[in-house]
């Protein structure tokens, strides 16, 4: 029994040596034993297989190639489409139910909107109305002007829509009315519903001029392009801003006061070497073009990726009340202290934006006003719905920029030896000359300007009701001074009942010498062709010309656009007529200052805290009672060229001591060392 046992421990020490030498990696014959495994249960592979089994085994370990092959193919066919769509080939119809535009309507098939198309004779231009091809546009004039300013305007960047919104426009145009609201990464933009047609002939338009871009360029041999950057090196403001991240909101692109406002700030800041990133919730308007040659980057997603952008930013600066819900919704997905680094500059005076901004005033930062009837209208709202701010708001006005300064021959950061003040002086008379020249004045002519967005807000229709006024008045008084003059020299006593056509003779021969000394009024109306526009407004305006042909002559129309330098030194006299709390701050009106011009205003707003009364310009009430005032004001500064200049060499003294571009960045800097996080 031991031997037997002796025996069998053997034989398994055996064939644990065996295993082991069979497991532990050395190569092995492959018939031997240890090769097998021992006890398997597997039958041996089949060394010839189906053809079924090798294809299937063949895609398995193929399929990464065949899906390449696959996405290949799906580009190819795709970029092929995209192709032949941008091409125009869509003639017969490739690409499925796509209504192609009828040759009949040229306008329809360049853009589905409201063209402007103008033709120019001459010196003058005529305007006319192209139908109306909008969808969920607002109005949208597209000027199309044949002659040598037409380089000058600035290439129109229109970003392709996806197949889904092309369909849902599509169905849209088929409709009566379009919906207003628009959502975009959970932002609801309010859009008005499109109103009706402008009519699309109307000679009551009278005389389209301008742009005078290509003209600035040549007299005065210098453009806005041609610079390096205005920052101050030795500034507060550089020193605070220098390598820091900011983040700033625009509401909109429309080419108004907020959001030329903050295009300046971004150059400013760039100039000045921090980085800028900007958040556009609207691309209402026409400032994309200007923004991407002024290299200020636009972060494409209003939600996310903005949202991680200002969370990495030293400071974040809203640029209006309208962008409240991007606020909100970027302190609702941030933490509780992304609302320190959040400066809103509020830049609107009416109560619709108040409400819209209460919920989240007490969450930001710090708060800028542009006037200080803007500051305590808005705390007294604050007071009413018991709204405590963080801190107390800082008041930043506005400043004329240093290319508008430049030109006006204002000292900036623009003149060199070869761009001295003087030179630029005269360059500015030789630009008026030329540019009144093309607007058919004279020296004793006075030009009446006023330029923003055409809605009841900025008042032009009681502007034209005052020019009204002064023209009938005007004609009513020539008659009286022909009748007295006649009566004086005798001319009645020599008469008879019966002699009325030697009467109508003399008013004739002394109309005429009247007229010869007599001095007429020009009112340029801008902007034509804004989105911000409205047309119910713009149409009205159009009903008063078309009955009114002697004031039909005296109106001009300017189309929107950045560069104004010309259009202010043609000019004599500023109208800012604006309605209800009046401007808020009035960009123009310092803007008019800066050129020596006049300014009539209402006495409202931030208009009053600016246009001194009797000293800078003339203020009357607001409504249809100033209008007969503002009349009396136009008549005044027309008989009175002295005191045009008086006025507006006083305006101009009040622009260079608070109104310039190191005016409104010391006080930013001010507000930056508040409320930005210092390293």
């Amino acid at each position: 029994m031991e031997e037997v046992n002796i025996n069998r421990l053997d034989l398994q020490r055996n064939f644990g040596k065996q295993m082991k030498s069979s497991l532990s990696g050395r190569s092995s014959p492959r018939n031997s034993p240890s090769f097998r495994r021992i006890n398997s249960s597997r039958t041996p592979r089949k060394e010839g297989r189906s053809s079924s089994v090798f294809s299937a085994s063949w895609f398995r370990s193929n399929r990464i190639v065949l899906w390449l092959l696959l996405i290949t193919l799906w580009a190819y066919a795709g970029f092929y489409v995209q192709s032949r769509w941008a091409h125009g080939d869509n003639k017969e119809g490739i690409f499925g139910n796509v209504s192609t535009q009828s040759d009949e309507d040229p306008v329809s098939e360049q853009n589905h909107r409201r063209a402007l198309i103008v033709d120019e004779d001459n010196s003058s231009t005529k305007i006319q109305v192209g139908k109306n091809h909008s969808d969920s546009e607002d109005m949208d004039g597209i000027l199309e002007k044949k002659g040598k300013d037409a380089a000058s305007h600035p290439p129109i960047l229109v970003k392709k829509k996806s197949k889904k919104s092309r369909r849902s426009s599509r169905r849209g145009a088929r409709g009566k009315q379009v919906t207003p609201l628009h959502t975009v990464n959970n932002y609801t933009e309010v859009q008005e519903v499109q109103e009706e047609d402008i009519p699309r002939s109307n000679s009551s338009y009278g005389l389209l001029v301008g742009p005078f871009g290509s003209l600035e360029d040549a007299i005065l041999e210098w453009s806005p392009e041609k610079r390096s950057g205005t920052c101050d090196r030795r500034s507060e403001f550089q020193r605070l801003v220098w390598s820091r991240k900011f983040v700033l909101v625009f509401h909109e692109l429309s080419m108004t006061g907020a959001p030329l406002s903050m295009m300046e700030l971004a150059t400013e800041l760039l100039s000045c070497g921090a980085t800028v990133s900007a958040v556009v919730l609207s691309q209402k308007g026409g400032l994309m073009p200007e923004l991407a040659r002024r290299k200020i980057k636009i972060v494409e997603d209003k939600e996310k990726v903005s949202f991680k952008k200002a969370m990495k930013a030293d400071l974040v600066i809203a640029g209006s009340a309208v962008c409240a819900s991007w606020i909100e919704q970027y302190l609702d997905h941030s933490t509780a202290t992304a609302s320190r680094q959040i400066v809103w500059w509020i830049m609107e005076n009416r109560r619709e934006y108040f409400d819209r901004s209460k919920s989240v005033l007490s969450r930001v930062r710090m708060l800028i006003f542009l006037s200080d009837l803007q500051s305590k209208q808005w705390l007294a709202w604050c007071a009413e719905e018991n709204i405590k701010l963080m801190m107390q708001p800082a008041l930043v006005t506005l400043s004329v920029n240093d290319e508008l300064a430049f030109v006006a021959g204002i000292p900036c950061s623009l003149n060199t030896p070869a761009f001295s003040i003087e030179n630029m002086l005269e360059k500015r008379q030789l630009l008026r000359k030329s540019v009144r020249e093309e607007l058919g004045l004279t020296d004793d002519d006075m030009l009446v300007m006023s330029l923003s967005s055409i809605n009841p807000g900025k008042g032009h229709f009681l502007l034209l009701e005052s020019v009204r006024y002064m023209i009938e008045q005007k004609s009513f008084l020539d008659d009286v001074a022909i009748d007295s003059l006649a009566e004086k020299d005798g001319y009645y006593q020599s008469m008879n009942n019966s002699d009325a056509q030697r009467l109508g003779n003399m008013r004739k021969l002394f109309s005429d010498n009247v007229d010869k000394k007599a001095k007429t009024i020009k009112v340029l109306i801008g902007s034509v062709g804004s989105k911000s526009n409205k047309v119910k407004y713009v149409k009205a305006i159009l009903g008063l010309l078309s009955h009114q042909p002697n004031l039909s002559k005296s109106v001009l129309w300017t189309p929107a656009t950045t560069r104004v330098a010309s259009l202010y030194a043609a000019a004599d006299v500023y109208v800012i007529n604006s309605q209800g709390l009046g401007e808020t701050f009035g960009r123009v009106t310092i803007e008019a200052m800066a050129f020596g011009l006049p300014v009539l205003g209402t006495d409202a707003g931030g208009t009053k805290e600016i246009v001194e009364h009797n000293l800078t310009g003339l203020l009357h009430p607001l409504g249809r009672p100033g209008s007969h005032i503002l009349s009396e004001n136009l008549r005044y500064l027309l008989q009175n060229p002295s005191a045009r200049q008086e006025m507006g060499i006083r305006g101009r003294e009040k622009v260079e001591k608070m109104y310039l571009k190191k005016h409104m960045y010391k006080l930013l800097a001010r507000v930056l060392f508040k409320s930005m996080r210092i390293k």
